[in-house]
């Protein structure tokens, strides 16, 4: 008589064995995993070191624009009526509207913006992928141009990542904005990261989205959400990780192959655009979609 746990048992091991596969990184992914952990600790390291903090001080604000660009675009999806964005020095920024669902467009700042990160560490694992995260970033820019049209420092912070990115498209047929990418990527997310400890676990800011959402919801304190938001955000670190390493498991060779033609740089081997054959195919962009997305409804 056969067992009848043996097909399920064998089963599960075949599921095992697969997603271990699946996940192990190849030589590719292992060193862009090695380039993100000295990301990682060179962040760490430079966050709050007088005269070196000014080395990331661009890219945090860069992180404070996601911020308030996601607050702008849960608003703009709840029919609110944006009114301006702004940028300030101290690494600070607002984003005024009218309208929305409050409930929606608070915390959409800090867990937008980690999505944004989680999102931009999957694309750089692959040449392709960034370029495309690249000119959706662009869309992104010149809506918060249009909605910070009055704010000197944010057209001046978009205008410089926008230049440094072109720059970086066109080095070693776009290598290099692979390495861009997954930084700012990092970055975003472990600047959401430190920004939910600091102003709502560590410390309680009265003017902090947490606070203002406690009091909308008037049934737990700040504290709380941000914590319930770190968790969340850290998701978003780790399933870009993940994402990264199911959907792109091509070699560095093959990627520097598909690069040449899908939106080559002036002067590279190749002209054709091949789009259908040469970009992250329809699997891999479902993964990443699907896996951010229910992350996001989670």
């Amino acid at each position: 008589m056969p067992n009848i746990h043996e097909y399920p048992v064998h089963s599960f091991e075949l599921f095992a064995r697969s997603a271990t596969n699946t996940l192990t990184p190849n030589t590719t992914q292992r060193n862009t995993l090695i380039v993100a952990a000295c990301y990682i600790l060179a962040i760490a390291i430079l966050w709050h070191v007088p005269y070196l903090s000014a080395i990331i001080y661009p890219f945090k604000l860069l992180t404070v624009g996601f911020h308030e660009m996601s607050h702008a675009i849960a608003g703009v999806l709840t029919c609110a009526h944006i009114h301006s964005i702004e940028l300030d020095p101290d690494e600070g920024g607002a984003t005024r509207m009218s309208g929305g669902i409050p409930w929606i467009t608070l915390p959409a700042g800090y867990l937008g913006s980690g999505l944004i990160g989680g999102a931009l560490i999957a694309c750089g694992f692959d040449t392709n992928a960034s370029k495309i995260a690249s000119l959706v970033l662009a869309v992104f820019f010149l809506f918060t141009l249009w909605w910070a049209r009055r704010n000197w420092l944010t057209w001046l912070l978009i205008l410089g990542m926008s230049g440094l990115i072109v720059l970086f498209w066109f080095v070693d047929g776009g290598v290099a904005l692979r390495y861009l990418v997954l930084f700012i990527g990092v970055m975003s997310c472990m600047y959401v990261l430190w920004d939910v400890v600091d102003d709502t676990i560590a410390r309680k800011v009265n003017g902090s989205d947490a606070s203002s959402f406690a009091e909308v919801c008037g049934c737990c304190p700040s504290q709380v959400w941000g914590v319930l938001w770190l968790i969340v955000a850290f998701c978003f670190f780790a399933a870009g990780i993940l994402v990264g390493l199911v959907a792109f498991k091509e070699s560095a060779a093959q990627q520097a192959a598909d690069s040449k033609h899908f939106l080559p740089v002036p002067g590279s081997t190749s002209s054709a655009w091949s789009l259908a054959s040469t970009a992250p195919s329809y699997h891999q962009i479902c993964v990443m979609i699907v896996s951010l997305a229910v992350l996001q409804v989670w």
